[in-house]
């Protein structure tokens, strides 16, 4: 079903198109809170409580949604999904988050402050074995100043397309960029998070 035609449903049955149209998207929107949730609200917040609370905040901004032409359905959930994680974070870490997250220069305000927690949560989650979990804050540490120090446009491309799979024209979408551009920027990130797991003794070899 195209972005029109739903939005003409919509105008008729605005409640049962969205129920249906969120039920459809809700694992993609899933694998989006389970990424970006930040890793200290861990068996303090699930994911399924923030994706009600977001239908919810959805369910009472269609009108948005029906005015706002330049998103399509997906996108536009998931930025009522991602303001809903900002909310989730600031009842729960409250002053916590300017200490937990550096602010973001860039203007997009779509875009999470967490991604570079999520992405060394993520990273470091695929080696875990015992005999290296001493070193596991020493490398967080390093892992993380080495993210930082990304472009942030590239982390943020690199955080939806690999760990959200989101498609090249959707990041684009999202982003406000150029497919061509986004594509770029993919294979660039990529190239860099080799690079900088490369750096890290040891690292590179549990990621194989």
């Amino acid at each position: 079903m195209t972005d029109s035609t739903i939005r003409r449903r919509m105008a008729t049955d605005a409640a049962g198109v969205l129920a249906d149209e969120f039920s459809r998207h809700r694992n993609r929107l899933w694998r989006m809170v389970d990424f970006r949730l930040d890793p200290a609200l861990a068996g303090r917040v699930d994911p399924d409580d923030v994706l009600q609370e977001a239908w919810l905040a959805a369910a009472q901004r269609t009108e948005h949604f029906l005015k706002n032409e330049s998103l399509g359905l997906f996108l536009w959930l998931r930025l009522v999904v991602e303001q809903t994680l900002v909310d989730v974070h600031r009842r729960h870490l409250g002053a916590q988050m300017r200490d937990a997250y550096r602010e973001q220069s860039m203007h997009n305000p779509s875009l999470s402050r967490t991604t570079c927690v999520s992405l060394v949560a993520r990273l470091l989650g695929t080696c875990t074995s015992p005999s290296r979990a001493a070193v596991r804050e020493e490398e967080a540490r390093q892992l993380r100043e080495a993210i930082d120090g990304m472009d942030e446009m590239d982390r943020e491309v690199l955080a939806m397309r690999h760990f959200e799979e989101l498609t090249n024209a959707e990041v684009a979408q999202a982003l406000g960029i150029q497919e061509t551009a986004a594509s770029n920027r993919y294979v660039r990130a990529i190239r860099r998070l080799k690079a900088i797991l490369d750096t890290l003794p040891g690292f590179s070899e549990s990621m194989r």
